[in-house]
């Protein structure tokens, strides 16, 4: 018989090794497919569109909720050759809405920086209207770099490679 230990918010539960060998009597009750609470992924069963989808990120909830409903059911249900190409006007609805509140909805070429960019290069690419930022022009170099004949031949042993007897 198992023995149970509460430590604060934790449940310790030991079991020997009988309690181990017996088969399970838990019981899995199935699910219930109209359990409005139930987690399910962005199509519903029924093929609907669960707007209530984690993956939807509140879009379907915020300022623009009812322009990107009416694009996203639009693409959704598309009998087009190409899906969605119905959709287009819906799609700009919502692009213009989106775009009416960039402290939201910032466009990708307003985010931060990328990680390793200086500011000085950063407020240079900012000040070029129409630029895509691009890499540097000076490369990085290694500090250590590896000889090309260290490549040459994996058997090589280090010694030979750097010089050293």
């Amino acid at each position: 018989m198992p023995s149970v230990r509460e430590e604060g918010k934790d449940r310790i539960i030991f079991v020997t090794k009988e309690d181990h060998a017996a088969p399970s009597n838990a019981e899995l009750v199935e699910e219930d497919p109209n359990d409005p609470y139930e987690e399910r992924g962005l199509i519903l069963p029924s093929g609907e569109i669960n707007w209530n989808c984690p993956c939807l990120g509140g879009m379907a909830s915020g300022p623009c909720g009812t322009e990107f409903k009416e694009a996203f059911s639009c693409f959704h249900y598309s009998k087009e050759e190409v899906k969605g190409s119905d959709c287009l006007e819906k799609f700009k609805a919502m692009q213009d809405c989106l775009q009416s509140y960039p402290e939201l909805y910032p466009q990708e070429d307003e985010k931060e920086p990328p990680q390793g960019s200086t500011e000085n290069e950063q407020s240079t690419l900012d000040s070029i209207p129409g630029e895509t930022p691009t890499p540097s022009s000076n490369p990085v170099q290694d500090s250590n770099p590896t000889p090309p004949s260290a490549h040459a031949d994996p058997t090589t042993p280090v010694s030979e490679i750097s010089g050293e007897s």
